[in-house]
């Protein structure tokens, strides 16, 4: 079958919220439409808990959106948004009403208008797999138990249920890894199907671009997805279904179920490469990245050629969400030893291939955290003294590197030159070519243009300035890059 995935998509730099903790704007809650904020919330700033609530909403998105788009954001992906008694909102309550502390159904909706009034897409997080307690098929289980009209909506296995004692014993229904509070939904039940397709298809109608998909190979069903993609493209063709899928995909990507997955194989080849021994792998092994092997330049190099070339269709590989890190693992910079040289090649190296980039926020000035949660602290609006400003300056040259180029986002991927710690590599679109070149080792490496090589291209990035052309040599300095465009 042919395989068309959403054009925007190839042109798009994602920038990932996790709502409750990126902005709060309080000034406009309990007035003007919007439902009043709690008050037991924790201060801006303060160590992030399992249960704690910090009280970013969508205003405070917007505040910021000429930050993002300054940044070259065009693209965002947000966690869960939905009804919650859940910081990170995964355990859903009501699937049509925006969770009041975010500031509501009016929060999202000006958010949408004042997002794409800037050209930036919005992805929202869809968790079909779970539900919750919470959530009112499954209360009316537990208020009714086997006698509820809700019954055939989740497996259960005994009665009653046993929800809130999950340390004496497990829960008799099936759950997401046996969480207590994440019952999940039986898909085999026409009713919760129609009502699934129904809240994808309800949100497009409302003006998301897509749909990212939590856990989606749980819900181990090619005729559910085929179906919600169906409806989800004949609302939009252009809609975005990505798929959180943490190894190779090919079952998914044929182009009849999702147009991408969250690229963490990805992930996996650049910290192998580009870290190395240096990975700071504490809580690592403890979420979907597990062990990352330390790799030389040419496993680095055969690793890429394998997911650009060889694994998925090319319009596939175009839509890929190409991920350094996200809500689901330890930050960017911690995994990396807080190696700075390190996260600013691994960030160009996801601005120059193909795919789109999706920065984990607070990624671009530095932000640290270990596993969950940790890893969702607040971004720093009170203390700009924690911003690294110097890494946000080149994050952002990056990004605008990469728009002002459509080689390095559309561009045909060819391997240069590998070696043990050397990797060249050569994007083609059209009258337009680049080389960008690595060296993750310490020890300075000289590289030699072909000579049949048919351009000479200038150098982007440095102050040195030196072209690109057959015959020529160039050093690559110890843990530094180089990149040509023309």
């Amino acid at each position: 079958m042919q395989v068309i995935t959403p054009e925007w998509v190839k042109d798009a730099v994602f920038y990932q919220i996790f709502p409750d903790r990126f902005a709060r704007r309080s000034a406009d809650f309990g007035k003007n439409g919007y439902p009043a904020k709690p008050s037991n919330l924790q201060p801006w700033g303060a160590a992030p808990t399992r249960h704690g609530f910090m009280g970013g909403d969508l205003l405070g998105i917007i505040d910021h959106l000429d930050y993002l788009r300054d940044l070259g954001i065009n693209a965002l992906y947000l966690n869960p948004i939905f009804a919650s008694a859940a910081n990170h909102r995964y355990q859903t309550h009501d699937y049509y009403q925006v969770d009041p502390i975010l500031g509501g159904n009016k929060a999202f909706f000006a958010l949408r208008d004042a997002a794409h009034a800037r050209g930036i897409r919005i992805v929202l997080d869809g968790v079909f797999n779970h539900a919750s307690r919470g959530f009112f098929q499954f209360h009316h289980l537990l208020e009714c138990g086997a006698e509820s009209p809700y019954v055939d909506w989740f497996r259960v296995h005994r009665w009653p249920l046993n929800a809130y004692r999950p340390n004496v014993k497990r829960p008799n229904y099936d759950a997401w890894w046996r969480l207590a509070a994440l019952p999940e939904f039986n898909t085999d039940t026409p009713t919760v199907r129609e009502f699934l397709w129904n809240v994808a298809t309800h949100w497009i109608e409302q003006g998301i671009d897509g749909w990212r998909l939590d856990v989606p190979n749980e819900i181990d069903d090619d005729a559910f997805w085929q179906e919600f993609r169906r409806r989800v493209k004949a609302i939009n063709p252009e809609a975005y279904i990505v798929g959180e899928l943490w190894q190779e995909a090919t079952r998914w990507l044929q182009g009849d179920q999702f147009d991408a997955q969250m690229d963490y194989n990805f992930t996996r080849l650049v910290f192998g490469f580009f870290v190395g021994d240096n990975l700071n792998q504490e809580d690592t092994i403890k979420t979907g990245y597990g062990l990352m092997p330390t790799l030389t330049g040419v496993e680095f190099g055969k690793g890429l050629n394998r997911l650009i070339n060889e694994l998925y269709d090319p319009q596939i590989v175009q839509a890929q969400m190409t991920m350094l890190g996200s809500h689901d693992t330890p930050r960017l910079l911690t995994v990396a030893n807080n190696d700075k040289t390190a996260v600013r090649l691994m960030f160009l190296c996801q601005m120059t291939l193909p795919g789109a980039p999706n920065i984990y926020y607070g990624d671009e000035i530095g932000m640290t955290g270990g596993g969950d949660p940790d890893c969702r602290r607040a971004f720093p609006w009170h203390d700009r003294s924690l911003w690294d400003e110097e890494l946000l300056a080149d994050v952002r040259r990056m990004v605008r590197l990469r728009h002002d180029h459509a080689v390095l986002r559309r561009g045909a991927f060819d391997l240069l030159y590998t070696d043990e710690s050397v990797v060249v590599y050569q994007r083609r679109l059209g009258q337009e070519t680049a080389v960008v070149a690595f060296n993750a080792g310490v020890t300075p490496h000289t590289i030699i243009c072909p000579r049949q090589f048919p351009r000479t291209l200038p150098e982007k990035l440095t102050s040195l300035g030196q072209s690109f052309s057959a015959g020529k040599h160039y050093r690559i300095n110890g843990r530094s890059a180089r990149i040509w465009v023309g």
